[in-house]
């Protein structure tokens, strides 16, 4: 059809793509960091592996209990602020009327055509049209506990498991280089594909988390130096 235009819009992606790049990246960088600080410590290869591992497990538990707590407060703030509009628009509807049509008219609709578009919204589902408009509340945005508790567990699990494969693999004089050197090419890439999917930036994503996942290492593997466990 001519003239025909598609638009590929990201919104829908908000949920889940930052419970996935929250866990991916915690897992990396933790983990990682975690493995470094031990082994910077000089501890042997078994207590590096079971840190890594303790690590993986608390890591992942902890994302999910804490998606899961935060989300859902989240979820309970929505459905209250529902559960109350739904009372308002039962008690007073005209009311509610004009306080959509003033919202119209400060998004830069002429107060006539303001009051038209908040009656036809409102005469085809008044509680989602302000839900919407007045509340902010999308289908698209809207908190949705467990699958961003399934979801940060599990990209968790994924980002921990690549440092701790790098320990079981690599030789141990070479180990820390190893896990730095490739927990931080994993990061850059994690940065890059969550700005790709998201729409922004490639490179600052990728310069955001290897920034800090850097910083983390630095940290904690001075931390493991600073108290030698060596007996």
């Amino acid at each position: 059809m001519p003239g025909h235009h598609s638009e590929t819009h990201r919104t829908h992606r908000i949920g889940w793509l930052r419970a996935a790049v929250l866990g991916a990246n915690d897992g990396i960088v933790s983990t990682a960091s975690l493995i470094v600080g031990i082994a910077a410590s000089n501890a042997p290869h078994n207590e590096i592996v079971l840190a890594g591992v303790a690590g993986l497990m608390a890591g992942a538990m902890s994302m999910a209990a804490g998606e899961y707590v935060s989300v859902s407060s989240q979820a309970d703030t929505e459905k209250a602020d529902l559960a109350r509009e739904r009372r308002e628009l039962y008690d007073d509807e005209p009311h509610e009327k004009k306080e959509l049509a003033a919202i119209y008219v400060q998004r830069g609709l002429e107060p006539l055509l303001a009051e038209q578009v908040a009656e036809q919204l409102m005469h085809h589902n008044a509680l989602e049209a302000h839900a919407r408009d007045e509340l902010g509340i999308s289908a698209t945005v809207n908190a949705r506990p467990v699958q961003a508790a399934l979801t940060s567990a599990a990209t968790f699990a994924i980002g921990a498991l690549l440092p701790l494969l790098i320990v079981l693999m690599a030789p141990a004089a070479y180990l820390m280089a190893s896990v730095i050197t490739t927990s931080l090419l994993s990061l850059a890439l994690l940065g890059t594909l969550a700005a790709h999917t998201g729409g922004s930036s490639r490179l600052k994503g990728a310069c955001r988390v290897t920034f800090w996942g850097a910083l983390a290492m630095g940290l904690t593997a001075g931390v493991g130096a600073l108290f030698d466990t060596v007996v």
